[in-house]
């Protein structure tokens, strides 16, 4: 049974934040990583283990998919999967584990 895939509130934002950044040395860049950020996670909706573990948090239910540079985290709930953050790699985590 597929996932339902949703984004938390503050993870809603970071594509923009990615796209603006980037978009200063190149337009076409920055549309191209949202892209690919955003067609990664559609297939969380059927694998949604397919990441691996957050080695910061160790917790089975939030894992993470590389895409370039950045990390897409997400947390594995029964029936949905929550994108909690995008962030650079070489960033710290922050976000707040239920």
């Amino acid at each position: 049974m597929a996932h339902r895939v949703i984004w938390s509130d503050e993870a809603v934002e970071d594509p923009q934040h990615i796209s603006d950044y980037i978009a200063r040395d190149s337009h076409h860049y920055a549309a191209a990583v949202v892209r690919r950020i955003v067609k990664s996670t559609r297939r969380l909706s059927r694998y949604p283990r397919s990441g691996r573990i957050v080695p910061e948090v160790g917790d089975q239910r939030f894992r993470e998919i590389l895409v370039y540079s950045y990390r897409i985290i997400y947390r594995v709930d029964e029936r949905t999967v929550t994108i909690e953050a995008i962030a650079h790699g070489k960033r710290s985590l922050h976000f707040d584990i239920d």
